[in-house]
């Protein structure tokens, strides 16, 4: 199946009120970080369904659809991504990896890094040297900074915490409040598995996490815990140091 059949395929299942929905939902507007996207309209079930008819797609033609205009269809190509990359063998997961990463400019949204960074970068790099992810995360673009502390989601199933928290510390001042969330969530997974482990790590950096990192990291804890947490003087998204 080439791109262009595939794309006409995903065209038929749009629906213009959900897309109206989605340009709201995912922050579309001027000046919003999803800004000029575009959609179809196609609920994530029906994509993951549609994925499911189409069992081999050559990279070449998922790259087609990764560069498309239509956040979903970019979904769609990510979804094939992620299942081609599970029964891949070595060679074809690198040449996964590297296509990938040479275009992380159409992995631009929350969604389509969240469906797929660890999953496929996570996952190549689980055994190789991190360093990728210490580069994304310095970049200037918010997807690749995501990009790089969601890889780390394949290392913590894995009960390997170091490089979440390294990049937790190296983009914990960063402005985006994206980045607060996926940090908190980051660290709340964390302790799902070593509670004692993010416990160490809150004690040292809580007073200087920003207030939404700090809240999604606590999330599971007791109310009493939660609120000792917050008593603190922290940063909002300005810099500005509030009590809570």
């Amino acid at each position: 199946m080439n791109s262009k059949k595939l794309i006409k395929i995903l065209r038929s299942l749009g629906d213009p009120v959900i897309a109206e929905q989605s340009q709201r939902y995912f922050k579309t507007g001027k000046g919003e970080y999803g800004e000029g996207d575009r959609f179809l309209g196609i609920r994530v079930p029906v994509l993951r369904a549609e994925v499911k008819k189409h069992p081999s797609v050559p990279l070449h033609e998922i790259q087609q659809l990764l560069t498309s205009l239509f956040h979903e269809i970019r979904l769609f190509a990510l979804l094939l991504l992620v299942r081609e990359f599970s029964k891949s063998s070595d060679e074809e997961k690198t040449a996964i990896y590297k296509l990938y990463l040479s275009n992380t400019q159409y992995i631009n949204n929350w969604d389509l890094v969240d469906s797929s960074a660890h999953r496929i970068i996570g996952a190549y790099l689980e055994d190789k040297d991190k360093k990728i992810l210490y580069k994304l995360a310095k970049s200037d673009n918010l997807w690749e900074r995501r990009i790089a502390i969601l890889s780390c989601f394949h290392f913590i199933g894995n009960n390997q915490f170091k490089d979440a928290l390294k990049l937790a510390t190296l983009l914990m001042n960063d402005k985006a409040d994206l980045m607060h969330k996926a940090i908190g969530w980051m660290l709340r997974e964390i302790g799902k598995r070593d509670l004692a482990t993010e416990e160490a790590f809150l004690l040292k950096h809580h007073s200087n996490m920003p207030r939404t990192m700090l809240r999604y990291a606590i999330e599971r804890f007791p109310e009493r815990k939660r609120k000792d947490y917050m008593k603190i003087m922290r940063p909002d998204s300005n810099g500005t140091y509030l009590r809570l």
